[in-house]
Order: structure tokens, then C-alpha cells, then sequence
């Protein structure tokens, strides 16, 4: 029998421990990732048992057009299961699903399923489970990840750009000087007229509650920060956002030289995931932005976005 809970701030310690052992969650799920924002959304997450065992989580979170969302705070966040998940089962929580969303009115589910490449095991159950109910898709970003180990090399830009690097003694390592480098970050931003999704407080609090999965690393030249991205460390594969430079630290080649160390350091990982290039609810690419990414070798995967009207 499938049973479905909506979370409550005391089912933080269940929630956390299935996590861990999960096949496809990341820290993201974390209830202290999760919970960072809550001011910002009605968290409606669901914990779900067979025969009153958990062996699933949904992240997500209710709008006011009862309208149920794969958390809306975010990049994905579909079912979350464990290793014994099987696809019939599956299908199950699915159906089961649907009539417990009709049940409490709500009207429509936008999902987000975790991209394949944050997997620990297959999990794509819940795609085959969307195609048989019915769910659209409504939407595919495309992201960028280099397959650490057996991806393309860097373009002859890019080996330009490290070789500069090299030749300028520019130093690259982890850094704490997120203020710092907050000012290079949002002066980069300022150009295009966006900011960060994360503000720098956010950001500090995310970095204290999860210190072995954040970081920023930085290029420096003497006592000058030079470029920066933060990373988020997913487990089999290394997100990396938040890309930014100065003028000095572009005609050095900083950035590139940043990434090289990335995929040197890392290189008993998966991928490494640069996040999409595409706006517009995906129907329009950043070609230059996804060019530069392809440029260290790295290649197409998508993060989709299905609908289902209930």
C-alpha cells in the first residue's frame, strides 16, 4: 500500500538519512540546503511509503494556484528513490500519485527529473512513468559536461589560455575570500544586466551548513583575484556556476587555467557540469556561452521540464 506524507520540519532526520543512501539525490535535497529560502516558497515535499516503509521522496512545493512544483528553489528535483526501487514499482508510486494530487486539488504538476548524469545508479523510472500518464514536455535546457577522463580535449584557444596562465605565475586554489570575489561576480553580471540567483549571504550560509560540498575556487596573480567560479560538489559529478573575471584575468587566460585544475583535481569524478546555456523557458540558446563551454571539451546533455494537467 502506498502512503504519501507531506513533510514536516521534525521529519528532517528521516528525510536526510534516506537521502544519503539514495540512488539519485544529492546534497541539494539536504533539508538544510532545502530550507535555506522556505520564506520564499510553500513547501508541500512529500515523503512516500510502501507497506509503510519510505522508499521515495518528492521535493516540491505548492503555489498559490495549486499548481504542485519539483521545488521551484531548485535547478532539478524529481523522485528521489532508493536502491531497491524497481521501474513496476515505479509505475505504481506514480498512479498513486496522481490520485493523491487530484484528492487535495491540485490542478496541475510541473516536474523536474534529476539529469542522468547525477545518478549514482539508473534511475529514470519516473520518465517511463511520465510518458504513460500523459506528461508534456515543456521544456529542455541544454547544459554542457565534460565526461571526465575520455572527453575532448581543450580547444587550441583554451591550451592558449592555461599557457598563459602558466606563464603569468597566476596561482590557483581554493579561496574564502567570497566577498571578494562577490564584487568581480556581480560587476561581470552587471554587463547583462542579471544577477546572481544566490545572494552573498546566501551563499556564506550554503558554505557553512555544507563546507565539504561548496567552494570557491579563484586565480590569483600576487595579491590581485584574478577570475572565480563556486563549485558544488554533487558526489559522481562536480557542478560548477558562477563563472566571473576581471579584464586582467581574461587576457590571462584565468578562467581556463581554472578549469584545467578543476578536471586534473577531480579526475576520479564523472563530469564536470558547467549548467545550462538557454533562456527562454529553453527555446532560446546562448550560442557564444555554450560555445565556450564545448571550447574544454564539453558536451550536451539536457535538464527537462515535464507538465501534466490533472
Amino acid at each position: 500500500m502506498i502512503e504519501f506524507c507531506v513533510y514536516k520540519e521534525n521529519d528532517a532526520p528521516a528525510w536526510n538519512t534516506f537521502l544519503a543512501t539514495s540512488k539519485n539525490g544529492t546534497f541539494l535535497f539536504d533539508r538544510g540546503f532545502m530550507d535555506y529560502h522556505s520564506d520564499r516558497f510553500d513547501d508541500f515535499s512529500l515523503m512516500i511509503f510502501n507497506e509503510k516503509k519510505l522508499v521515495a521522496l518528492f521535493p516540491a512545493n505548492l503555489s498559490e494556484d495549486n499548481i504542485l512544483h519539483s521545488h521551484a528553489g531548485l535547478t532539478y528535483g524529481g523522485l528521489v528513490t532508493g536502491v531497491n526501487m524497481t521501474a513496476a514499482l515505479a509505475l505504481i508510486i506514480f498512479d498513486e500519485l496522481i490520485k493523491y494530487l487530484r484528492e487535495n486539488k491540485i490542478i496541475q504538476l510541473h516536474y523536474k527529473p534529476i539529469p542522468h548524469i547525477y545518478h549514482r545508479h539508473p534511475s529514470e523510472e519516473d520518465l517511463h512513468a511520465l510518458f504513460l500518464v500523459g506528461a508534456r514536455l515543456n521544456r529542455s535546457d541544454i547544459s554542457s559536461a565534460i565526461q571526465l577522463g575520455s572527453s575532448p580535449k581543450f580547444s587550441k584557444l583554451k591550451k592558449r589560455g592555461v599557457n598563459k596562465a602558466k606563464k603569468a605565475d597566476l596561482i590557483i586554489s581554493k579561496s574564502d575570500e567570497w566577498a571578494r570575489y562577490w564584487q568581480v561576480l556581480a560587476a561581470n553580471l552587471c554587463r547583462h544586466n542579471t544577477k546572481p540567483t544566490h545572494s552573498l549571504a546566501e551563499l556564506r550560509l550554503l558554505k557553512c551548513r555544507f563546507p565539504n560540498h561548496i567552494f570557491l575556487f579563484a586565480a590569483h596573480k600576487q595579491d590581485d583575484l584574478l577570475a572565480g567560479l563556486v563549485v558544488f560538489d554533487c558526489g559522481r559529478t562536480i557542478h560548477i556556476q558562477y563563472i566571473a573575471s576581471t579584464e586582467q584575468g581574461r587576457n590571462l587566460g584565468a578562467v581556463d587555467a581554472i578549469v584545467s585544475h578543476l578536471v586534473s583535481l577531480y579526475d576520479q569524478r564523472d563530469w564536470l557540469d558547467f549548467g545550462i546555456s538557454t533562456t527562454d523557458q529553453g527555446r532560446s540558446l546562448n550560442v557564444g556561452l555554450s560555445r565556450q563551454k564545448e571550447m574544454y571539451g564539453a558536451r550536451t546533455i539536457v535538464y527537462q521540464h515535464y507538465l501534466l494537467n490533472l
